[in-house]
């Protein structure tokens, strides 16, 4: 060998060990530190998007590609912030919820003019991955519960260009116009800002829903009687509306109080702000297609009156299909329920579940008693359930909510989700296959029945675990829940708490008499029942009899 090619040799050796890492040829060069997280990046960003899915009526949320259930808890509207959230995760972390929802509130995110912050957000993203939790965010943007003060400062100094609404005595309101067009363009630049951060932001697809606004309408006024709401009020209603309503063609020319009588002012405040927030919902939805809902502040669903005893212009039962035609990228209409025990609150479950709306309960009294109705919820196909104020920063929002929160008040919200969570994935996916029924005790209804077909299941409340039951008395207080699903033909999951179930045969001219073949306990682990005793005796011989723990039955029936 030459003495130059030696040297030649020597220096490649000196130059790859100084400056590179050497790789025999044909040898694959293993991945640096720097780039594994943006292979991990790419291998998350694959992962499906949260999405509805509707078949048959029937609704789900899938998450990661299969049907998914909400057990949530809404923090208090300033518990976001991280310096707080020290006082959030040990209280989401007692109710075994598996998602919280949380506000992102328009003045941090935007503290300038097409500046943006995304510091709490970000935070958000990273404690909820700690955590293990999912993430539904409420864009706190142009309303929130009727008013505008989440607006950023910026907006606030400048009514004149991002006007509130006009009273009818024409003095100005604390409600934000659904006119106001330049406050249009900020909302829709900022929750633009939001989801494209969140794009890029959240490959974990943390994030599952975005509730575009809080509670909007107006509170105190029918409507908007602003000079530009006035014209619009007196011209034609627009044609797609008419269309969608179904109305004779002889109306198309006609203004909205021909067309409406009595209920013009309410549902044309209702069009004009569902077409403000579709506008929103549209360029943030084209940027990044998570499922995203409007929340409602209702009104009395068995003694409906007029505004302004409720707010006004938000999707409220009678207007919904009005929202459904002026706001087609709202992917649900979803009812914050604060309203009395009993038929008013399994009303309002009945007026949101419709074949065109799946159901969800973003916000629901934190009041012990209440957490039966997260039963109620599942047994009209919710596809989720979240009690507000669930966080220990001491706020109370009573009478509506409990007067304070503690374990003892989150213990009945926590039973549930310490129930339901270890199945929540089956729950789902039988609920969207129409095969689970779930009911809650109502007062004065010590026993229901559920129709599976040739089985009918008995549930009755108030009576001893031992012992005979033709008339039970029901709880002292109505806490009984239960959920049934068929698993085959004569085969259920069962599971509940503070009552009794059992089945008997459907036809009674039959002749035939239940037996239990197997009643197994067990627990689910990875979508999979695992049996852990089989029940018998004393625990089958009245009935299948539910406490509070946290038990979870698959039962096989057979005849004689």
């Amino acid at each position: 060998m030459k003495v130059s090619s030696v040297l030649r040799l020597l220096l490649s050796i000196l130059f790859c060990s100084l400056f590179t890492t050497c790789i025999p040829a044909g040898a694959q060069q293993a991945q640096s530190p720097a780039q594994a997280p943006a292979q991990t990046k790419a291998v998350a960003k694959d992962r499906p998007l949260p999405r509805l899915v509707q078949e048959s009526g029937r609704h789900a949320l899938f998450v990661d590609g299969a049907p998914f259930v909400i057990l949530g808890a809404q923090v208090n509207n300033s518990s976001a912030w991280p310096a707080v959230l020290p006082k959030v995760w040990p209280a989401i972390e007692y109710l075994h919820a598996n998602t919280v929802e949380v506000p992102i509130y328009w003045e941090q995110f935007e503290p300038e003019q097409g500046r943006f912050d995304y510091s709490v957000l970000d935070t958000l993203l990273a404690q909820a991955r700690e955590h293990h939790v999912r993430l539904v965010l409420l864009w706190f943007g142009t309303w929130k519960n009727g008013s505008s003060h989440y607006m950023p400062g910026w907006m606030k100094r400048l009514p004149e260009r991002y006007p509130r609404m006009t009273g009818a005595n024409g003095r100005p309101l604390d409600s934000p116009s659904p006119y106001a067009s330049e406050a249009l363009k900020a909302d829709v630049q900022g929750f633009s800002a939001l989801m494209r951060q969140l794009k890029t932001a959240d490959h974990e697809r943390t994030v599952i829903m975005v509730q575009v606004e809080n509670e909007p309408g107006t509170w105190g006024s029918v409507r908007d009687y602003s000079p530009a709401a006035q014209k619009l009020f007196e011209s034609p209603v627009p044609r797609e509306l008419l269309t969608a309503l179904h109305k004779e063609t002889s109306t198309r020319a006609a203004n909205w109080q021909a067309v409406f009588g009595e209920d013009a002012e309410e549902f044309f405040h209702a069009w004009s702000v569902a077409r403000y927030i579709e506008e929103v919902a549209a360029a943030g939805k084209a940027i990044y297609a998570l499922p995203v809902y409007v929340n409602a502040a209702l009104r009395n669903p068995l003694h409906p009156s007029r505004p302004p005893s409720y707010e006004s212009g938000g999707p409220t039962d009678n207007v919904i299909p009005i929202w459904k035609a002026a706001a087609p990228s709202i992917d649900l209409l979803a009812p914050d329920i604060y309203l009395d025990e009993g038929a008013e609150y399994l009303k309002a479950l009945d007026l949101y579940q419709r074949p065109d709306n799946a159901l969800f309960v973003p916000e629901a009294r934190n009041v012990p008693a209440y957490s039966r109705y997260f039963f109620a919820a599942l047994g009209h196909q919710a596809i989720g359930f979240s009690p507000f104020g669930m966080d220990y920063t001491g706020y109370s929002n009573s009478p509506l909510g409990a007067t304070k929160i503690t374990e003892e008040s989150l213990a009945p919200f926590a039973l549930n989700y310490t129930l339901v969570g270890p199945m929540a994935g089956e729950i789902a996916r039988l609920n969207f296959e129409g095969k689970l029924q779930a009911v809650a005790e109502e007062k004065g209804q010590p026993s229901q029945s559920l129709d599976f077909g040739s089985w009918t299941a008995t549930v009755a409340y108030g009576l001893r675990q031992f012992g005979p039951g033709e008339n039970p008395p029901g709880n002292p207080e109505p806490i009984g829940r239960v959920l049934v699903a068929r698993l085959a033909d004569d085969q259920f999951l069962v599971a509940g708490l503070f009552c009794r179930v059992d089945f008997r045969v459907s036809d009674s001219a039959s002749g035939k008499q239940r037996q239990f073949l197997r009643v197994e306990e067990g627990t689910y682990e990875n979508g999979t029942f695992r049996p852990i005793r089989i029940w018998n005796g004393d625990q089958t011989d009245w009935g299948l009899n539910f406490t509070s723990a946290a038990q979870v039955l698959r039962v096989s029936l057979g005849t004689y």
